[in-house]
């Protein structure tokens, strides 16, 4: 049974910082390609950070210079550092797994549950 696990989420000051955290049991965690997306309430999912196998990033143009991802292959987790928070990244942010072609098109083989981050003061 293939488990994605999102922690890390809550509420944070604007300026402020979080790590999100997903972890993966029940598949070849290192041969999947990761991303962390977002949805705001009325608004459409969208990738904000991805990873691929080989550690290649890419961002939101939205997000680059503030967010970054990472993934340790030992613990079969991706981590979302997310600095300089502005209420509009307020959103659920979840996890997937999959190709990077299937990643960029928000169809990723597997999801996460979903973590809630507010960023408000």
């Amino acid at each position: 049974q293939v488990q994605l696990v999102e922690s890390g989420g809550g509420l944070v000051q604007p300026g402020g910082s979080l790590r999100l955290s997903c972890a993966a049991s029940g598949i070849v965690f290192r041969t999947y390609a990761m991303g962390w997306y977002r949805q705001a309430p009325g608004k459409q999912r969208e990738l904000v950070a991805s990873i691929t196998t080989a550690e290649n990033t890419d961002y939101a143009d939205s997000v680059k210079g503030r967010f970054t991802i990472s993934r340790d292959n030992a613990k079969n987790t991706v981590y979302l550092q997310m600095n300089s928070l502005k209420p509009e990244d307020t959103a659920v942010y979840y996890c997937g797994a999959g190709r990077p072609t299937k990643l960029l098109i928000g169809k990723p083989d597997y999801w996460g549950q979903g973590t809630q981050v507010t960023v408000s003061s």
